[in-house]
């Protein structure tokens, strides 16, 4: 029955094809060649209307002539590639195109024609690139803009300006740079304006906001503004403000407005008394419901009366310059889910009133010197508890360490608590309870210790007790002694920086093949940047204990940058740490600017950098642990997370150990697998080479930077590291990886896209046919490396003959033999002759398997 439907539904959409084409130019042909172009099927007949007209499309609307379309919505449809001329931007009495959630790559250049119609556009989510055209000012009618989550670049159009109806404008996570456009303040019925993580610079003018009264929503946060922000005082509508991650200065009194709900002033340089705003009339204090000002300057003393802020759900106020002070008053909190006190120099006990807040997801409380007992928290949607680095003491309450196998991080390490180890998992235990006592009691039956029969009797049991306690401790020592010597590698991967305080550095640590130092005093005072989960504040000392020292025994690969170690920080996060040890020419402001843009880059087919530490001249870089190894280990047949110490070019972030291998060789023996791989590489390439600003060229691509995430989704790694290094022409890690660098490596010369594109090639040569890049027995061929004899067997048109026999029965041989002419275009010694990364993702969406192909 499955069968009858989809073939009545090809059915139907051909005839509403063929009913279109019969009108050339008329909407329901534009609208059918646009779907067509972009690779899309014909949206099906809404469930409620069996007529076959175009206008009862699923997303289109029409007039009431059902003749013109006024709506067109194809979200998230597959669209692919550049909008096509002459199709949709023909459709003269269009207002609303929403084609968000595709693979969009380039406008069309007569889509500013529909400005005297259109009212909204959203192209949010697509990977179009490039700067936007002064004829976005065409759209003089528009209402609603939303060109987010794309790779838009250079400065934003003054032209916009002329949008004076404009009253949502969304520009986010894009790399526009320059100052903030005059232009915008001119559209003065904006309600929505999101200029969020670009690269914007300069400062504000003084009358930027004087205009746009109409402001309710308002983020600027993740760009490279400086200076004070201009008044806002005259914004009587404005509920949402965040200007966080800026490099912002003044007082805080100035921002703060009796209309926010939600302020975030987080990450910039605002500094003064945070109490001279505690009777400030400009503060409406019964809506405020999200209030977050750390990672600032301020000083003095918290809020007095934290209780009278009675809305508040999140309250973060960490890692600022306060004075020493006793915890506020937060008794009327009562609605409070995140609370974030972390380094503000508390004192003295916890109130007792929290054990009251029911619905606290979040509290940190860390890196202060608190004193007293922890409190009761009983709240059962508590998910995330940081009490680490204070002066706690006493028992952890029972009922709270009942709670924490369903919590999703919890740290009490470096108090004078104490609790019972038994009741807990030991991975959890070793990681969050870090120096503290172990209080468990030793069982015993009282029936064995009751006074029956003579005196005689009595001193029989108290010596054969005595006897047996004695036996006991002997045998203790014996086995302690002998687990001791047997064990010792074990023993020191369970030695805590806690027991070692008084040891300072530099640190020394030693791999397979070097030494690195971390020339760190105390490892408690270098902190850990992390950037999806900032609540949780790590230092080196977390990473000591987390790698047991960089121990060997969590050593993974010595890659060319530097070893890489496996761990787990106090969260429960399992992450990949990898040393940058050529990172000293760089300076340490330099380091942590690319080191945090790095950071904002995320793309499905790139692993992710999720934090990083400054550890003296040495850069760790924190990655999302890839749980499915590299993709030159399971192509060649390598145990998974093993390789020869003389191969350390390769990083591989597994161990063969952990027993959680999701993949075998036999998941990279079908021709559509190993084009899913190619494609999701070449994808994060295009990202980097044409979604970045400024673009990132890789510098070496190679199987072994490919890693395979829980779904089997390829993740390119190493990306962007070759600036944080500081890697000149001259340095020897310049030349790349042997067997995947290109020719024009071996002159000094900078280096371009066309280098990644040359080792992409290597890559799809190996996907397609089995081989290593070097090494290995090429058939038919005299030819030392695997580029030489693919190359050669493609120019005798004998490329079918290069397949791995292992994927040529398992889909169509065409496509294979056509994936080895895109490496042959590649890899062509003069660079001018490779095409683009966008150029490869189209061709080989070109030859992408279908099911049938399988």
């Amino acid at each position: 029955m499955g069968s009858g439907i989809l073939a009545f539904s090809l059915f139907l959409a051909l005839l509403l094809r063929c009913l279109a084409f019969q009108q050339p130019n008329t909407d329901g042909f534009l609208i059918s060649e646009f779907f067509t172009k972009m690779g899309a099927k014909l949206p099906l007949l809404s469930l409620n209307d069996s007529s076959s007209s175009f206008c009862s499309w699923s997303g289109v609307s029409c007039d009431s002539t059902r003749e013109n379309v006024v709506e067109l919505r194809a979200s998230g449809l597959g669209l692919s590639g550049a909008i096509p001329e002459n199709t949709i931007a023909k459709l003269s009495k269009l207002q609303v195109l929403d084609l968000s959630m595709n693979n969009i790559t380039e406008l069309s250049s007569d889509l500013w024609g529909l400005g005297s119609s259109l009212k909204t556009l959203n192209l949010s989510i697509n990977r179009i690139t490039g700067p936007l055209p002064n004829n976005v000012g065409n759209f003089g009618y528009m209402e609603t803009l939303d060109l987010s989550h794309n790779g838009f670049s250079g400065e934003i159009p003054a032209d916009i300006s002329s949008m004076s109806g404009l009253r949502l404008l969304n520009l986010s996570r894009n790399a526009f740079e320059g100052r903030m456009s005059e232009g915008i303040a001119n559209c003065k019925n904006l309600v929505v304006l999101d200029l969020s993580n670009n690269e914007l610079g300069g400062e504000f003018s003084d009358a930027f906001f004087s205009s746009l009264k109409n402001l309710s929503f308002l983020d600027f946060s993740g760009n490279r503004i400086q200076g004070r922000l201009p008044d806002l005082s005259g914004m009587k509508s404005i509920s949402y403000l965040n200007v966080s991650g800026n490099l912002l200065r003044g007082s805080i009194s100035d921002v703060l407005l009796e209309t926010l709900e939600v302020i975030d002033l987080s990450n910039n340089q605002f500094e003064g008394l945070i109490s001279q705003v505690n009777h400030g009339s400009r503060l409406g204090l019964s809506s405020l419901y999200y209030l977050d000002l750390s990672g600032n300057h301020l000083s003095g003393t918290l809020f007095s009366d934290l209780g009278r802020f009675s809305s508040l759900k999140h309250l973060n106020l960490a890692d600022n310059r306060f004075s020493h002070q006793n915890f506020p008053n937060t008794q009327n909190l009562l609605n409070l889910e995140y609370l974030n006190l972390s380094q503000t120099n508390l004192t003295g006990p916890i109130p007792s009133e929290f054990s009251e807040f029911i619905r606290l997801k979040i509290v940190d409380l860390s890196h202060n010197q608190l004193t007293g007992e922890t409190p009761d928290l009983i709240s059962v949607k508590l998910r995330v508890l940081d009490l680490s680095s204070n002066n706690l003491s006493g028992e952890i309450p029972l009922q709270l360490l009942e709670m924490l196998p369903i919590m999703e991080a919890f740290n009490f390490s470096y108090n004078n608590l104490t609790f019972c180890a038994d009741k807990l998992p030991f991975q959890k235990y070793n990681s969050s309870f870090i120096g503290l006592q172990n209080s468990c009691p030793i069982a015993a039956n009282p029936n064995m210790l009751a006074c029956k029969g003579s005196k005689h009797r009595k001193r029989k049991l108290a010596l054969a007790v005595a006897l047996s306690v004695a036996f006991f401790l002997l045998g203790i020592g014996c086995v302690f002694y002998g687990c001791r010597k047997s064990t010792r590698a074990w023993a020191v991967k369970q030695l805590s920086f806690k027991e070692e305080q008084n040891v300072s550095g530099p640190y020394s640590f030693q791999t397979d093949s070097t030494t690195w130092v971390a020339d760190v005093k105390v490892a408690t005072s270098v902190p850990i940047i992390m950037f999806e989960k900032p609540l949780l504040n790590f230092t080196f000392a977390d990473l000591l204990s987390a790698t047991s020292n960089f121990d060997r025994g969590m050593l993974l690969a010595e890659g060319r940058f530097g070893p890489v170690y496996r761990g787990f920080l106090p969260s429960g996060v399992q992450v990949a740490m990898k040393v940058l040890v050529h990172g000293s020419v760089v300076s340490d402001q330099d380091a942590a600017k690319e080191l945090e843009r790095l950071g904002r880059i995320k793309h499905p087919n790139l692993v992710p950098l999720t934090g990083y530490c400054l550890a003296g001249d040495q850069r760790i870089a924190i990655y999302e642990y890839m749980e499915n190894g590299n993709l030159h280990n399971l192509l060649h047949d390598l145990p998974l997370g093993v390789q020869t110490t003389e191969d350390w070019s390769n990083d591989t972030w597994d161990d063969e150990n952990n027993g959680s291998q999701n993949i075998t060789t036999e998941g990279a023996t079908t021709w559509r697998f190993r084009h899913t791989i190619a494609l999701g590489v070449a994808r994060s390439l295009a990202f980097l080479h044409h979604g970045c600003f400024p673009q990132i060229v890789h510098r070496d691509v190679k199987s072994s930077s490919i890693y395979l995430d829980s779904a089997l989704e390829p993740r390119l790694s190493d990306f962007g590291l070759s600036k944080v290094v500081g890697i000149n022409s001259d340095d020897q890690m310049s030349q790349g990886t042997t067997g995947y660098a290109p020719p024009e490596l071996s002159e000094p010369e900078m280096a371009t896209p066309k280098l990644d594109v040359y080792s992409f090639g290597i890559v799809l040569f190996e996907l397609v046919t089995g081989k290593k890049p070097i090494g290995d027995e090429y058939p038919g061929e005299k030819e030392s490396t695997l580029v030489g004899w693919v190359r050669a067997m493609v120019k005798k048109n004998h490329g079918l003959m290069a397949v791995d026999p292992k994927i040529r029965e398992t889909g169509s041989e065409k496509q294979m033999e056509e994936a080895l002419r895109i490496a042959y275009l590649c890899t062509a010694d003069l660079p001018s002759k490779r095409p683009t990364m966008q150029q490869i993702v189209g061709l080989l969406k070109d030859i992408e398997p279908v099911a049938r192909d399988q």
